[in-house]
């Protein structure tokens, strides 16, 4: 299948080289795509949350750098990719300037392309309902299974050829909502997650 938004201008690295409170809500609209196996896989990024170096106490950054966080410690543009629960990988997008450690967690996604695959890889079914595809990658987990993404793709450049981000929708201001984060036990009262007003795909309402 020709995509066609895959010959669009890739998203240039000073995109990613800001603070990651600016740069979350810019990254709601545009495209998480991966090629794997003759597949692609696509779409669009709904809902996200900002994590930052030491004044975040949720942030995997918080304490300073470990051999597990030390991709966050990049410059921005490459994904950080984690294991967590010992259940499910979480995507990330590393922001801001060498030895910030911010990123911005991939949450949601609006399934565009690969539709037929991701049911497979998340449900081990060929044919999936209208609710099922709401539910494919609506919550960093599930999207992660979706698209096929691991630890395999942890450091990997965003603007590469397997898995990349490519230019969307600009969404405005007035349609982002802005609240706390979720599933998390500190720095609860920071109101780092930004997503599409009124989006289904959301993983969760408010």
């Amino acid at each position: 299948m020709n995509l066609p938004y895959i010959n669009n201008s890739k998203i240039p690295d000073t995109f990613f080289r800001r603070d990651c409170l600016e740069t979350a809500p810019d990254i709601l609209g545009k495209y998480l795509v991966h090629r794997s196996k003759g597949i692609n896989y696509a779409g669009i990024i709904v809902e996200v949350e900002a994590y930052r170096g030491n004044d975040d106490p949720a942030s995997h950054a918080f304490g300073g750098m470990k051999n597990r966080n030390k991709i966050m410690f990049l410059s921005g543009g490459c994904f950080y990719i984690y294991f967590t629960y010992g259940a499910h990988f979480c995507c990330n997008i590393v922001t801001g300037m060498e030895g910030e450690g911010q990123a911005v967690l991939i949450r949601a996604v609006e399934p565009t392309d690969g539709i037929y695959q991701m049911g497979v890889n998340r449900f081990g079914i060929e044919q999936i309902s209208d609710k099922q595809i709401i539910s494919l990658a609506n919550g960093p987990g599930k999207l992660c299974k979706a698209f096929g993404i691991n630890k395999s793709h942890n450091g990997i450049s965003c603007s590469g050829t397997e898995l990349f981000l490519k230019e969307g929708m600009n969404i405005p201001g007035s349609q982002i909502t802005r609240t706390e984060r979720i599933g998390i036990s500190r720095g609860l009262e920071l109101q780092w997650r930004f997503f599409i007003s009124g989006n289904k795909f959301l993983s969760r309402k408010i």
